[in-house]
């Protein structure tokens, strides 16, 4: 099956269709730091950098009948984070449309659209109604639901909303996950090296030796890799890190501590979250901002330890400042999640 890969990101998307047999021919990225991450990953693949606007210019001279388009259009709008823009009146959170008008002229066999689960929230669940409803009158029949990616062997609790399409034949259904283990924060860092706060070495040899399944897959037969590289917080906020327990939060910090928040009281439940070593991760999203610690050490993660909890393979190489790459790995599909739902389609296609 040939794939398109529209809103790519970095491309967790694109390797979980890899890693599933699917082989992405075009991706379309506007952001600079993503399309170079993109670009550098998947260096088969044609990577164009412009806005959707463009899209009804691309030129798909591929096999309609072994075609897949998918794609997340950006979610910050559909976040539960982002109260203020939650509503139809916010111009992004209608980007789905190029979405499904570059369905409308290429008509592939199959289409993914994937998304936040906070799209079944916003303004009562109309956007992924009529994303549905769209591809519907496209002559598609759809599957959806909420996936979760610790599920699919992913070291993290994410969901995500999948919708799986197929012209004019009925899809198979949402894969489950199976009775898979759950794979730990522990299961997946434990062989990386130990870091500082602000460290700043991109590259470093691991640690130990790759003693569980999870850790042996990411590494492969690397005795290095990139991504070592940790914000830099401020002397009061590292201060603050040794209060809070495995699992714990702001809650735990000595109120004394908190007085440079006006109502510490109304602090997000995910700020200063420390990662529970034996259980998945939470969402690791804007792990900067949210401050997300580190199971062990008094600092944030690295951008490898949160592309590892992702489920991106250590191989991987992502480009930009340490805020960009930060934002493309909590901005990502999990590749792993991605790979099942891509699995599932390649398993019914010509069925």
């Amino acid at each position: 099956m040939i794939g398109i890969d529209l809103f790519a990101g970095a491309g967790g998307m694109s390797l979980g269709a890899e890693m599933a047999g699917v082989v992405t021919k075009v991706a379309v990225e506007m952001h600079h730091a993503a399309f170079d991450t993109y670009r550098h990953n998947h260096p088969e693949c044609t990577v164009l950098q412009m806005g959707v606007e463009h899209l009804q210019n691309l030129s798909t001279p591929f096999p309609s009948q072994d075609l897949i388009v998918f794609g997340g259009p950006p979610c910050q709008g559909f976040s539960t984070s982002n109260q203020r823009t939650r509503t139809a009146d916010n111009k992004k959170n209608w980007m789905f449309q190029a979405f499904v008008a570059f369905v409308k002229r290429t008509k592939p066999a199959w289409v993914i659209f994937e998304n936040v689960r906070g799209i079944l929230e916003t303004e009562g669940g109309l956007f992924a109604r009529q994303i549905r409803k769209d591809l519907e009158q496209l002559g598609y029949r759809c599957e959806q639901g909420l996936l979760n990616a610790a599920d699919f062997g992913v070291p993290q609790s994410r969901s995500r909303f999948f919708i799986i399409g197929r012209l004019n034949t009925d899809p198979p259904p949402l894969p489950t996950g199976g009775d898979l283990p759950k794979v730990s924060v522990d299961d997946a860092l434990h062989d990386l090296p130990s870091l500082s706060n602000g460290a700043g070495t991109d590259i470093l040899p691991y640690s130990s030796e790759a003693r569980t399944d999870y850790a042996r897959r990411m590494r492969g037969a690397l005795m290095e890799c990139s991504g070592h590289i940790v914000s830099r917080n401020a002397d009061a906020i590292i201060d603050r890190y040794p209060y809070i327990p495995q699992g714990g939060n702001w809650a735990d910090i000595p109120e004394e501590m908190m007085a440079t928040y006006k109502d510490r009281t109304r602090c997000h439940t995910g700020i200063y979250r420390r990662l529970d070593a034996a259980k998945p991760s939470v969402v690791i999203g804007n792990f900067r901002k949210n401050m997300l610690i580190h199971p062990h050490e008094h600092r944030g993660l690295s951008v490898r330890e949160a592309a590892r909890l992702q489920s991106f393979p250590d191989n991987f190489v992502f480009k930009g400042s340490i805020g960009l790459r930060q934002q493309q790995v909590g901005n990502a599909v999990p590749p792993l999640l991605a790979e099942a739902v891509f699995r599932t389609v390649v398993g019914a296609h010509g069925a």
